[in-house]
């Protein structure tokens, strides 16, 4: 049998045609069924295809399509593993105008989330499409009723009054997960402890042990499914109003997977956000930081947001926006420097806390700021403590989104008295309002309470309403009002608060005082205690009676009245016997052992043990005061001087206190006996029995019990506490219990506990509940074993649920793609495996699967489509290895190609080729390809070197060739070498260790040449060798690279070729990672010794050294250690001596030590830090010589601190009127200048002169003659007149000129004359002024003139003439 090679076409049966053809949109698959489509017709395709959509729970959900073809293909709507024939929860509707194909879906359910699929079909092709459906699940849903309310709220909103309900409508306080709000839990699991209490006020929940154990369950829920996104969530910060319209929350997180993505859900609807701040929403990430910012807010953005990765919540948070705003802003406060400054405003509804800021900082109560609010909570106020220049600014008031903002003013007290000494803090205030800011608050209050006051009579009259409308017996029935208006107290006006509660203790008369609630939880819990029945508040006082350690407290305080009776029985007790003298030290007989309290069980025994000091004494046993009596069930027993008291069969009339006495002594305990509730072994043994039904049918579970009244009885299902519903009836008694669950659903199959509960303890009892159904449709998708010509082998899913049956048969059905009808195939085993052989070549087939079990048979579950005979060839298998070779024989083997093709692989080819050859041939013959996955070459010629190669083959045919393998050599197997020679080390660094070694001798017969190297590695520390090349080497050299810095090691160098690895050649000694001992030594030539450095800049001194081993680097100053704002960083080679901001105390001689086992050296620079010098004091001149002046100045202010300081003079006089400098480097406060001209004026200028540089100068007064003002009077002399005419003369005559042809020659000459005369160019006595051609100026007396054009030679030899004409 031969195989075809694989080809690119796939061949279909006759007639039937599957092109693939590329749509317009992404995401569309266009399947064409014609080769060539007619003119003027076009197969289907989509124009506008259906969008994902994420959607809250109970919304409108529509998917859109637009579809072109021509004919006008057919458009239908499925669901992958789903229904769409219910038209109450599907409608698909065409709109005509728009040409839109909709799948529309009205108040979407949970259950409705998948993959929906739209295909267009005609004649010429189809067009597929998907779309994904996610849902948003909101609260907990237990029961149809539930949802049909909120169904029928939504589509007919009621009133006011009809939404009102009444206290007997309203369920018990006692809660189950379905009545509250999903809300609630969410805004829990990120909540910290000290919330907790607020938001159970909010949401009006009051059993607190009840929520604290659902809240751990759902915090292990959520934690597990946090755990496959999330590697680390940490410093969650809520949602808070940072500025004026922008919120801002933030948390940290490391994500398992960086593309996961982030969503955004705001009162459980998707928001977009992007990393652009400015826009509404946005995200902006700082390392493992995520920070979510709304901006521009509105009272709309107040709610509940939601961040959520790949679908589970990682965090919520509840953004509430009050609805309040300022009567009363804060005003322009104008302050004296070291006075308080006051704010203040007032609200227009109450406000506990508002959020105070100074210059776009918010402000915190402290030393500095000191924030207070009024005990109605309306008027503000900020004062601002001992104002300064710096706290000059804009100071803003923010309540919600609402904010006013106003400047302080500071200005500086100018008293003169105190300008040389701080001056002290005033007691005084500036700023504050300017009204009476009580009495708006007051006329607020009054507008608010006759707000509260007109709620109250509508609520009122409504009561009186509702009691007419309703029977007698619930006329009386107080109004209820929902829980969640509650969500947001302060949110909303005291107005608007009557409007959505009537629960506010205020509005309630209150019939003896209580303590004023310190904060609106309390008030809620007081409210919600007030509203208690009598039998929850009798229940919730017996189980706040439990302590941590599940003792009572009754038994604690009941324990402290006996110890009280026995105080009084003290007091009243009389000894029988004579009294004993003070003086006598026998004490007679006395407990060395006393009574304790004993508990037991109803039925069980008690047994009291108390021991005196003599065993001679006999006691008395009493009960409640009463001699006690041996019975069969009341045994008095003495044992020496052990005194033991067994009850056997204990009743509750055991109970009480029990005493014994001896020769006057006696000691008290009490019995306790408990009637904790019990079943009977018989009822409990058939209570655990599983019930089994089927669905719609009902199930009893009934169960007596005895015990201590009042017993607690609930029932769990799944351990969810059940209560009395639809389908849910529950029956108690003292002495039984019945559960009765009615229309039972598959989905009710579970755990069954009855948990009965009274003071002295818990028991329960378990069952299974098991309800019969059909099963669901088998899973998908298919999965193809093969599909060949005549065969297609399939394999599927079993049911996610049997029903509670196992499978017996699966039913089947076939269609050919392309029919209308579908085939029976009939019933199949249990396995979820079917091979159908009435197949024809080419054909697609679809299948149908419907499982039968013995309760029904579930819906089908349909496959994609399977094309018998598929041309899929297999990929190309792994390289041949070569596993040994002979002279005569090679063995090869290989792995199986990854791609199959989708049929079972029936064989490989194996070819080989020669080196240096392009032709391969096959080796085994085609008609018998090889089964195995190795194979034995023997057609192989000695020495020759062969590579090989190996092709899969499946139903298909023959796949694509492998790669080639190595090639190898038909001989007989090699010895291995010998050890390498002379292994030493080259060179070595702290991470790098270079070898060298000569190739090993050969020896016939013994030691093969060697063909590679191995070089193996082994830490001191470790046993095992590591090999640091993974292929053999074959240089005779090798560099060892990621070594521990200072580690030692041990090294070997293995040669290997065909034969085998040789024999290791180690070092002779263990290897330390590190270069050559080399002592320290500094690599700069020109480093510094010395640095000036202005104060308040940093300091830098790099030294770079080279040293081997790392040495040791310390740095002194002044031989003293650093302080501790001097840093040093030390690198491989450098280190650095760095003063951030050096200051004057910073200057000395800094001094590095470079020290190692070889030998150290040192290095020492001065650096100085100062600043840019004062100016000298004033300066003064005196005159002590004739001819001289000495110059005196006040010391300048830095010369105490700075020791290089010095002056410099300058001088000025009045004849030369510039300065030069007289004197330099002068270190005292005067100096004489000389030469000193009488009657000229001198200034001296005295600067201040330092490392940094020149201070300001101080200048000396004039010195010199005072000048007096004269009047100045000369003559004027008698003008003469001259005469300055001259004729026009040459001064510079013409040249002779000799040019080249075709050259520019210029010719000048020079004139003078008064006046200036007219200048006239000749040549062969022709004017040459009005010649274009040639070029003249005259430039004060200087002629020049140039010909333009070139002439010939004799024209060049013509004379020239130049005249002039004054």
């Amino acid at each position: 049998m031969k195989f075809p090679k694989s080809k690119e076409e796939e061949p279909t049966a006759p007639g039937q045609l599957a092109i693939r053809k590329r749509s317009r949109v992404p995401g569309v698959m266009v399947t064409q069924f014609v080769e060539e489509v007619p003119q003027g017709k076009s197969h289907p395709d989509f124009s506008r295809k259906p969008i994902a959509l994420t959607i809250q729970e109970g919304k409108f959900a529509v998917f859109k399509a637009i579809v072109t073809g021509d004919p006008a293909p057919t458009v239908r709507w499925t669901r992958n593993n789903g229904d769409i024939s219910d038209t109450e929860n599907y409608i698909i509707v065409y709109e005509s105008v728009t040409g839109e194909h909709q799948l529309q879906m009205p108040n979407v359910a949970v259950d409705q989330a998948g993959t929906y699929k739209c295909l267009a079909e005609n004649e010429y092709g189809r067009a597929i499409v998907t779309a994904t459906l996610n849902i948003i699940e909101v609260g907990f849903k237990k029961s149809k009723e539930l949802h049909e309310s909120r169904t029928a709220q939504r589509e007919q909103p009621a009133d006011f009054k009809k939404s009102l309900r009444t206290r007997a409508n309203r369920p018990k306080e006692e809660r189950k997960d379905g009545e509250v709000d999903e809300r609630f839990w969410e805004l829990l699991l990120s909540a910290d402890k000290k919330d907790y209490e607020r938001i159970c006020a909010e949401y009006g929940v009051t059993d607190f042990r009840w929520m604290l154990k659902k809240l751990n369950e759902k915090k292990r829920e959520i934690e597990e499914q946090q755990a496959q996104y999330i590697e680390y969530l940490s410093n969650l910060r809520h949602i808070e109003i940072k500025t004026p319209g922008c919120a801002q929350f933030e948390f940290e997180m490391d994500l398992r997977d960086p593309s996961a993505k982030i969503f955004l859900f705001k009162d459980g609807e998707l928001v977009e956000f992007s990393s652009d701040t400015s826009e509404k929403h946005s995200l902006r990430q700082i390392g493992r930081r995520f920070i979510f910012t709304v901006n521009g807010l509105s009272p709309d953005d107040a709610g509940l947001y939601q961040v959520d990765i790949e679908g589970v919540n990682i965090f919520s948070t509840d953004l509430k926006i009050p609805n309040v705003d300022f009567l009363v802003k804060i005003t322009e406060v104008t302050a004296i420097e070291r006075e308080d400054a006051v704010f203040e405003c007032v609200l227009s509804a109450p406000l506990p806390k508002i959020t105070w800021m100074g210059k776009s900082v918010a402000l915190v109560q402290g030393q500095k700021y000191d924030i207070t609010v009024s005990e109605d909570m309306l008027i503000h106020r900020l004062v601002v403590k001992d104002c300064m220049l710096v706290d000059k600014g804009i100071y803003a008031a923010v309540a919600g989104i609402k904010s006013c903002n106003a400047w302080l003013l500071v200005e500086a007290d100018n008293d003169s008295d105190k300008r040389e000494k701080k001056a002290a803090r005033k007691t005084t205030q500036a700023g504050g309002s300017r009204t009476d800011l009580a009495k708006i608050a007051s006329e607020q209050q009054a507008k608010l309470q006759k707000e509260r006051e007109e709620r109250k009579a509508m609520l009122k009259q409504h009561q009186v309403d509702q009691a007419a409308e309703t029977p007698d017996n619930e006329a009386e029935s107080p109004v209820e009002l929902p829980v969640e208006p509650l969500l947001n107290p302060l949110a909303q006006s005291a107005a608007e608060l009557i409007l959505q509660t009537s629960q506010n203790p205020k509005d309630k008369p209150k019939t003896k005082p209580k303590a004023k609630p310190t904060s609106v939880s309390e008030t809620m819990i007081e409210e919600a205690k007030e509203e208690e029945s009598e039998e929850e508040e009798v229940l919730q006082k017996a189980e706040n009676k439990l302590d941590g350690s599940g003792q009572t407290v009754e038994c604690e305080q009941h324990s402290e009245q006996i110890s009280e009776e026995q105080g009084e029985e003290k007091n009243k007790r009389v000894r029988t016997g004579p009294l004993i003298p003070d003086t006598v030290i026998d004490q007679g007989v006395y407990f060395t052992s006393g009574l304790q309290d004993v508990k037991t069980i109803v039925g069980h025994s008690a047994e009291m043990v108390c021991k005196i000091s003599n065993a001679n004494y006999d006691g008395v046993w009493y009960k409640d005061g009463k001699q006690i009596k041996s019975t069969d069930d009341l045994m008095t027993i003495k044992d020496g001087a052990l005194h033991k008291l067994v009850i056997n069969n204990c009743t509750e009339d055991d109970n009480g206190k029990y005493r014994f006495e001896a020769d006057g002594r006696k000691t008290e305990a009490l019995l306790v006996v408990e009637d904790p509730p019990r079943t009977n072994q018989d009822d409990l043994t058939k209570f655990s029995q599983p019930v089994i039904i089927k669905v719609g049918q009902n199930a009893t579970f009934k169960l007596s019990f005895m015990g201590r009244e009042p017993i607690k009885v609930q029932w769990y299902h799944e351990g969810e506490e059940l209560l009395d519903d639809i389908n849910v009836k529950i029956e108690k008694s003292s002495s039984h219990s019945c559960l009765l669950l009615t229309k039972c659903q598959r989905k009710d199959t579970g755990e069954i506990k009855l948990k009965l509960k009274n003071e002295f303890g818990t028991t329960e009892a378990f069952s299974k509940l098991i309800v019969l159904d059909k099963p669901t449709n088998p899973l998908g998708p298919a999965e193809v074993i093969e599909a060949s010509s005549s065969c297609v082998e399939f394999k599927w899913r079993p049911p996610k649920d049997d029903g509670g049956s196992p499978v017996i048969h699966y039913n089947l059905e076939r269609q050919q793609i392309g029919r209308n009808t579908w085939k029976k195939i009939g019933n199949t085993s249990p396995e979820a495996h079917y091979k159908d052989t009435d197949v024809d070549h080419g054909r697609r087939y679809c299948y149908r699967i419907r499982a039968i079990t013995a309760e029904g048979t579930s819906d089908a579950f349909e496959t994609d489509d399977i094309q018998a005979g598929t041309k899929a060839y297999p990929g190309p298998p792994s390289t041949p290895k070569v596993v040994s070779a002979f002279k005569d024989c090679i063995n090869l083997s290989w792995a199986p190609p990854t791609k199959t093709g989708g049929t079972n692989i029936v064989g490989y080819n194996l070819e080989k080729r020669k080196k240096g050859s392009n032709l391969w041939n096959q080796v085994n013959p085609l008609e018998e390809p090889i089964k195995a996955k190795q194979y034995g070459v023997k057609d192989v010629v000695e020495g020759i070197e062969y590579e090989f190669r190996v092709i899969a083959i499946n139903f298909s045919g023959a796949g694509e060739p492998s790669s080639p393998s190595d090639f190898v050599i038909a001989r007989d197997p090699k010895k291995p070498p010998g050890k390498v020679i002379d292994l030493k080390v080259s060179d070595s660094t702290y991470s790098s260790l270079s070898l060298s070694w000569t190739k090993p001798k050969e020896q016939e017969g013994v030691q093969d040449e060697a063909k590679g190297y191995f070089v193996e590695l082994r830490p001191a520390e470790n046993t095992e060798w590591t090999r640091c090349n993974s292929h053999a080497i074959i240089t005779a050299s090798y560099t060892i690279l990621g070594l521990k810095s200072m580690a030692m090691y041990w090294v070997r160098v293995v040669a290997t070729n065909e034969g085998g690895d040789g024999e290791p050649q180690d070092l002779h000694n263990y290897i330390i990672a590190m270069p050559p001992p080399v002592k320290p030594n500094f690599t700069d030539r020109k480093m510094k010794s010395f640095m000036v450095v202005r104060a308040g800049h940093s300091a830098r001194v790099n030294i770079n050294f080279e040293a081997s081993p790392m040495p040791t680097i310390n740095w002194l100053k002044d031989g003293m250690p650093l302080c501790k704002h001097v840093t040093v960083s030390n690198t491989e080679g450098t280190s650095q001596l760095l003063i951030p901001s050096a200051e004057r105390s910073d200057t000395g001689v800094y001094t590095i030590i470079v020290k190692n086992m070889v030998g150290q050296e040192t290095f020492s620079t001065e650096i100085r830090v100062t600043d840019d010098p004062k100016s000298p004091g004033p300066v003064e001149l005196q005159e002590n010589v004739p001819g001289t002046l000495t110059v005196c100045w006040s010391p300048s202010p830095d010369e105490k601190r700075d020791d290089r300081l010095h002056y410099m003079v300058a001088k000025r006089d009045s004849v030369k009127q510039t300065w030069h400098t007289v004197a330099d480097r002068v270190f005292n406060n005067n100096f004489t200048a000389v030469n000193i001209m009488p009657g000229r004026e001198y200034n001296f200028r005295v600067y201040a002169k330092n490392d940094i540089g020149l201070s300001e100068p101080s200048e000396s007064p004039t010195w010199g003659r005072v000048s007096k003002k004269e009047k100045l009077t000369f003559s004027m002399p008698e003008p003469k007149t001259f005469n300055f005419e001259s004729p026009p003369t040459f001064t510079v005559p013409l040249k002779t000129h000799t040019s080249p042809e075709k050259y520019e020659c210029y010719m000048s000459c020079a004139v003078r004359g008064n006046p200036t005369p007219y200048v006239t160019w000749y040549r062969n006595n022709i004017s040459l002024n009005t010649n274009a051609n040639y070029y003249i100026t005259n430039t004060c007396g200087a002629m020049l003139s140039a010909p333009l054009n070139s002439k010939s030679e004799n024209e060049e030899m013509l004379p020239w003439r130049c005249s002039e004409l004054s």
